[in-house]
C-alpha cells in the first residue's frame, strides 16, 4: 500500500491519501480521542502521542496535530502511516455504526433557497475545501436574518486562512447566486 500525503493551509493538519476509499459517502470528524470509538482506524490514529484530531473525507483522512506538542510531522509522519497501513490491512470498517444525522426540513419558498443553497456547497465548495483536505457542511440558515451558518471541519477547522475563505470565496459565492443570504457565520 501506497499512501501520498500532502500539506494544507493549516500548519497544523497534513492530509493522507491511502488510494483506497475512506469513507463510502459523507464525512466524518473526531475531535477528540472519545470521539474515535465509532471508529478503530481513529482509535489508533489517536493513541498516537501528538495526534489531537482526525476528519475523514471519501478518498482522503486528516491528521491534526496538537500544536502543544513538541513532535513535529517528521516524527508523526511514520507511525501514522504505519496505522493507516495497519487498518487497510486489517479489513474492519472504517466505522463501527452508521451515524444518525437529523436534519432540519425546510418546505416552501425557504426549502428551495436550502436546497439552491446545498447544492451550490455540494457542486462548487465542497469539491475545492476537499482538495486542501477540509470540508464545509450546511448547518441552518435564518430567512429573517438572511444568515447562513456553515460547520467547517478537517483541515478548515482552526485554519488561519478560514475566515477568508467564508468571507471571500463562500459568501460571495452565496450572495451571487442565493441573494436572500445576507452572511455567513462558523457553527463551531
Amino acid at each position: 500500500m501506497f499512501i501520498q500525503t500532502e500539506a494544507t493551509p493549516n500548519p497544523d493538519v497534513i492530509k493522507f491519501l491511502p488510494g483506497q476509499t475512506v469513507l463510502e459517502t459523507g464525512t466524518k470528524e473526531f475531535r477528540t480521542a472519545d470521539d474515535a470509538s465509532a471508529s478503530p482506524l481513529a482509535e489508533n490514529l489517536f493513541a498516537i502521542d501528538g495526534v489531537a484530531g482526525l476528519f475523514f473525507g471519501s478518498d482522503f483522512l486528516t491528521v491534526r496535530r496538537s500544536p502543544d506538542s513538541d513532535l513535529i510531522w517528521a516524527q508523526l509522519k511514520a507511525p501514522i502511516l504505519a496505522a493507516i497501513m495497519d487498518f487497510y490491512a486489517s479489513g474492519q470498517p472504517i466505522l463501527r455504526e452508521a451515524a444518525v444525522k437529523n436534519d432540519i426540513v425546510y418546505e416552501g419558498e425557504l426549502g428551495q433557497i436550502v436546497a439552491e443553497i446545498k447544492d451550490l456547497l455540494d457542486t462548487r465548495v465542497r469539491p475545492a475545501v476537499a482538495q486542501d483536505g477540509g470540508d464545509i457542511e450546511f448547518d441552518s440558515f435564518d430567512m429573517d436574518s438572511g444568515t447562513l451558518y456553515l460547520h467547517m471541519r478537517g483541515a478548515c477547522s482552526g485554519c488561519p486562512s478560514s475566515s477568508a475563505t467564508l468571507r471571500q470565496g463562500v459568501e460571495s459565492l452565496m450572495k451571487h447566486y442565493v441573494p436572500e443570504v445576507k452572511s455567513i457565520e462558523q457553527v463551531l
